[in-house]
């Protein structure tokens, strides 16, 4: 079965909305590994994470399924892209050091994706699946957009979204996993910027789509009316972790 590809479409807003991972993230990945050669990062959207790891790493290769993600990502010397899927790559055997997945792998075949992880990486590299959670912005407009999330586009969701409201607890992981520190997502947004993230959701896309018509609107009129006087306000997102060691 052919991965989904749900984030060709509109990616320039995917890269511009979408959140980054935290600083205290990254120092933790850099004192897990040891060796910094060779890096993968298995559905990187707009290479986020790999720009981060190429500050690192010798080299990063990245992977994403969408041609037009990858036209809008970011760009490091050291940061090879291609268009290939997860589950079946032309790298080596024996290449990697690292291989993370960021708020992607409820997407992959997993028994396809770990065969090709065991495959790629070195003996003892890690395995690092990486993800964020709802957004918390303030009870009132956490009830809002939960009301949104649950009840509006609540059956747009494709299936696999249960892994991330499960904070992948619920994935299967067969490898020797690693205890890991709790990390959070904190930015400062405008409503503008809530709005565009929120307009990124693949459930939002399929709604407007079947309807004719953009649910976030009515939406963001009811944000709005909870916002106040703020230009911007602090945004969370809990950093759903899983590592562990290929052997």
């Amino acid at each position: 079965m052919a991965t989904k590809d749900n984030f060709s479409s509109q990616s320039d807003k995917y890269a511009k909305y979408r959140p980054t991972y935290p600083a205290a993230f990254f120092n933790y990945l850099n004192m897990l590994i040891i060796n910094k050669q060779n890096a993968w990062d298995c559905g990187t959207g707009n290479g986020q994470v790999a720009y981060e790891l190429a500050k690192n790493f010798d080299h990063v290769f990245a992977t994403d399924i969408s041609q037009s993600q990858i036209d809008n990502a970011l760009q490091a010397g050291n940061i090879n892209y291609s268009v290939q899927p997860s589950e079946n790559t032309n790298f080596d055997n024996q290449l990697f050091d690292l291989v993370i997945v960021a708020q992607a792998i409820h997407w992959f075949n997993f028994d396809q994706f770990y065969k090709e992880v065991r495959r790629t990486a070195k003996p003892g590299a890690l395995l690092c699946v990486l993800g964020y959670g709802r957004v918390q912005v303030s009870a009132p407009i956490d009830a809002v957009i939960t009301d949104f999330y649950t009840n509006v586009i609540g059956k747009y969701w494709d299936q696999e979204r249960r892994y991330i409201d499960e904070h992948y607890a619920t994935i299967p992981f067969p490898f020797e996993e690693i205890p890991t520190p709790r990390f959070e997502n904190r930015h400062q947004w405008s409503l503008e910027h809530l709005i565009g993230y929120l307009n990124t959701w693949s459930a939002v896309k399929h709604f407007t789509k079947q309807n004719g018509y953009n649910p976030v609107d009515q939406l963001e009129s009811e944000i709005e009316s909870n916002w106040g006087s703020e230009a911007e306000k602090e945004v969370v997102f809990p950093l759903l972790l899983r590592a562990g060691k290929v052997h």
